[in-house]
């Protein structure tokens, strides 16, 4: 089976604002902000780009390091309470 080339960070990113928007209902969570937000998170990470089912699981072990998820985490943080500050809506 052929993959695509695909970013991982996306999903990443995506899982871990789902978790965020669970947890934190202060935010607005419409689509025009969850979109800014996954915008300049994905804009301050480096990309994990994958083109094969052996490199999409390599790259999984990897965002399991605690350092990682801490990374991803801290930029969520910053791009919630940025977009708070000035929604497009």
């Amino acid at each position: 089976m052929k993959m695509r080339c695909h970013n991982y960070m996306e999903d990443l990113v995506e899982d871990s604002l789902e978790r965020f928007y669970a947890e934190e209902t202060c935010y607005c969570s419409c689509e025009k902000c969850r979109s800014d937000v996954a915008a300049w998170v994905l804009n301050r990470l480096p990309p994990k780009y994958v083109v094969t089912l052996k490199g999409g699981a390599f790259t999984k072990l990897e965002a399991l390091e605690l350092q990682f998820r801490a990374d991803v985490d801290k930029e969520i943080v910053n791009a919630l309470n940025r977009i708070a500050k000035n929604p497009r809506h």
